[in-house]
Order: structure tokens, then sequence, then C-alpha cells
């Protein structure tokens, strides 16, 4: 199967019949946790978020909520690990928050397999190599998910992107979801040592600037 004929046009046919399917099975996990969450952290239940998409196009996210809105005596939100309930840290530790993005494949917003979308003020940030990241429909999980995912840097991370959208294929993408289910089996890549969430990407030439 050629690349080119995969990226252009069966990759979407690929991304919409595995995700129908996949949801066929699933609605009944997606019905408890949305129960559970709804018990323990209130509604709304679903984190929508805009995030770059195609060519940074902005998209709607759907992610399940894991962090309340807790705040403390003067009003401020209380710390990322503070606020998330033992089936909100469940949900992240094994990725199952990730799942409502199905419904994103299925309205041609993400793939299966692509960059992870990440926040708008991104955007501005990348250097023009990083910025090709966004030349590939973005992806529940991707190349930098299974070789590392939140134990890379940025910069890490991105390279790792930028050699997907030129190495893109069929039987990439195979491996790529397979090697997925392994890694969150094993629960590794969660978080970066010392962070219980990714610390925020501030730009490679401001990090240059601005030594730690």
């Amino acid at each position: 199967m050629s690349k080119t004929v995969y990226k252009q046009h069966l990759k979407k046919i690929f991304d919409f019949s595995a995700a129908l399917l996949a949801l066929f099975f699933i609605w009944p996990i997606l019905l408890v946790i949305y129960i559970l969450l709804r018990i323990s952290i209130g509604s709304p239940v679903l984190f929508r978020q805009a995030r770059p998409g195609l060519k940074g196009a902005p998209f709607t996210i759907y992610k399940f909520r894991t962090m309340a809105d807790t705040k403390d005596s003067s009003g401020r939100l209380l710390p990322d690990q503070d606020r998330t309930p033992r089936v909100g840290q469940i949900l992240r530790s094994s990725s199952l928050d990730e799942l409502p993005e199905l419904f994103n494949v299925l309205k041609g917003e993400m793939s299966l397999v692509g960059p992870r979308p990440l926040i708008m003020r991104y955007l501005e940030r990348y250097s023009p190599e990083q910025a090709r990241r966004n030349d590939a429909v973005p992806g529940i999980t991707g190349w930098a998910q299974i070789n590392g995912r939140n134990d890379l840097t940025w910069e890490e991370k991105f390279n790792l992107d930028v050699w997907y959208v030129d190495h893109c294929s069929f039987k990439l993408d195979i491996s790529i979801i397979v090697k997925t289910f392994w890694k969150v089996f094993r629960r590794e890549g969660i978080s970066r040592e010392g962070h219980f969430s990714s610390p925020e990407f501030m730009g490679t030439l401001a990090k240059k600037e601005h030594p730690q």
C-alpha cells in the first residue's frame, strides 16, 4: 500500500471504522465512567477545550474530566494533584480519560494515530521545524507516546512527532496502536519525575535564553 494513498484517503476510512467499532464495544465502560465521575466530581463530566488540529485549525477536544474545581480559602484553585480524586487518578494512569476522543475521530477532527493535540498558545512557540507536527491530523496516540511519552522533553516529543509526519503508513499506525496498549497496560511514561502533569512548553528559544 502506497504511503501517499494511505495518508490522503485510506487513513480516514480506517480511523472512522475503527473508532465506530471501538465505541460499539466500550459504551458500557463509558457509561460506568460517566456515573463514577458524576458522583465523585460532579457536572460537567466531560472536559472540553479548543486544541489545534490539522494545520493548526482549532477544534473542541473531548475528554473525561479528572479534576474537581476545589479552591482554597482565598478562592484559588488547589494544585492539580489535590484536585484529582482517586477515580480521576485511575483514569489518568490508565489513559481511560482519553476515550471520548473517539468521538473527535468520528468527526474527522482527530485520528487514532498522530501527534497529540496540545494547547492553542503553543502554536506561536514552535520553531518552523516543530510546527510541522501540525501537518498531520492529531491523534489519540502517537509515535512520541510509545517512545517515552511524558518521560521525554518537549523537544524530543516534537522531533518524534515530525518523524511520524514524514513516515506515516498503515503498518506504522498498526504498530503504534498495538504498542500503545502495551504501554498503557504497563503504565509507562504517565508523568515526568517531579511533575503531576507535563510542565508547560515555553518554547525552545526561551529555554536556551533562560537556562535553568
